[in-house]
């Protein structure tokens, strides 16, 4: 899907790794490696004897809620964050939709399918790509912005977020890897002050559950309301509904926590393999706060390539608005899987 800047909306990480790309060590898609853990694939086994009975996702929803303090009827659960991008789309009456890039382009891309003019607030490396509220148009009455950023890994303070909400409009905030933060800083998932805020969480990434399609949203009870009726009948799946009461049990917040802090360390190792390379052109957008990290390079594209045929996958940049053909976005992963591509990457631009 291309519109008028030539950006390609609905490329995502996965197409790096489909069909010849399944062999190359993955550091394309932002999902935590070495997940599910068992405990959560046997959680999500023993719910298929349900199977002929119809979804209840009360349960569930009623997890959620209490995972965040939040009252039920605040939270509504979805077949991803993706989905709830969808319903956003086209359940809210909204005339001028501005979103945040360099950013996930899903959420555009879903506006314009349901027929929206999409405007754009494009970040600039700069100023370290953090947001500018005096950017957003004042008559925007839906705005969108991801925090942490997909794929700047920029961790966007809450408060400046919060600065954005005004009467008439929906302030959505992407949290969908807030719960790789350490501490889940600047999250607003768990805050009812904030007129018109919709939190979108996802728990397809930190417990490796993208095949199963399961992610939630906070809302007012109005606005929550206006999504469900948009939904389908029975829109999430008995497996995807025992992940999701299973995810936000405070034994998984616990393990989700401590994975933030090994993945902030992980991180902190690539960074550093990295700078050896700043006489070659690197330069990396940070500081990253994120699961991911995103670089500039000069002949990215080539780079890339050399890399796929050294064996390891990493996300083009120029396929997301505000970025071009220089930049490339490396998934964290442990500390011998960055050695094993620091190493392929000294090759590729040896070449």
């Amino acid at each position: 899907m291309r519109t008028e800047t030539g950006h390609d909306l609905r490329h995502h990480g996965d197409a790096e790794v489909r069909d010849d790309g399944t062999s190359l060590v993955d550091l394309a898609v932002n999902v935590r490696s070495d997940t599910p853990p068992a405990w959560l694939r046997e959680h999500i086994a023993a719910s298929l004897t349900s199977l002929a009975a119809y979804p209840d996702g009360r349960a569930a929803r009623a997890a959620v809620a209490a995972r965040h303090g939040l009252p039920v009827e605040r939270v509504l659960l979805t077949a991803g964050a993706a989905e709830a991008f969808v319903l956003l789309a086209r359940a809210l009456p909204v005339r001028r939709p501005v979103v945040v890039h360099p950013q996930f382009t899903e959420p555009e891309a879903a506006l314009r399918d349901a027929g929206h003019t999409v405007g754009r607030v494009l970040l600039r490396e700069e100023d370290g790509f953090r947001l500018d509220p005096a950017a957003v148009p004042e008559d925007a009455d839906l705005v969108v912005i991801g925090n942490p950023t997909n794929p700047t890994s920029v961790l966007h303070p809450a408060d400046v977020i919060a600065s954005l909400a005004r009467p008439g409009r929906v302030l959505v905030v992407d949290e969908a890897f807030m719960d790789a933060v350490p501490g889940e800083t600047e999250a607003l998932a768990d805050r009812t002050d904030v007129p018109g805020l919709v939190v979108l969480r996802s728990l397809t990434k930190t417990w490796g559950l993208a095949g199963l399609r399961i992610g939630y949203v906070l809302a007012a009870p109005e606005t929550v309301g206006e999504l469900q009726r948009a939904q389908p009948l029975w829109p999430v799946s008995t497996p995807a509904l025992a992940a999701a009461e299973a995810c936000v049990a405070p034994r998984a917040v616990a393990e989700a926590a401590h994975a933030a802090h090994r993945v902030a360390a992980d991180c902190a190792h690539l960074l550093a393999g990295l700078a050896r390379f700043a006489p070659a052109g690197l330069r990396v957008a940070g500081p990253a706060r994120g699961p991911f990290v995103l670089i500039r390079l000069p002949r990215a594209a080539e780079v890339r390539s050399r890399l796929r045929d050294l064996g390891y996958a990493v996300r083009r940049g120029d396929t997301f608005p505000g970025l071009d053909e220089e930049w490339l976005r490396l998934a964290v992963r442990d500390r011998p899987t960055t050695d094993g591509f620091l190493r392929a990457l000294e090759q590729a631009l040896a070449l």
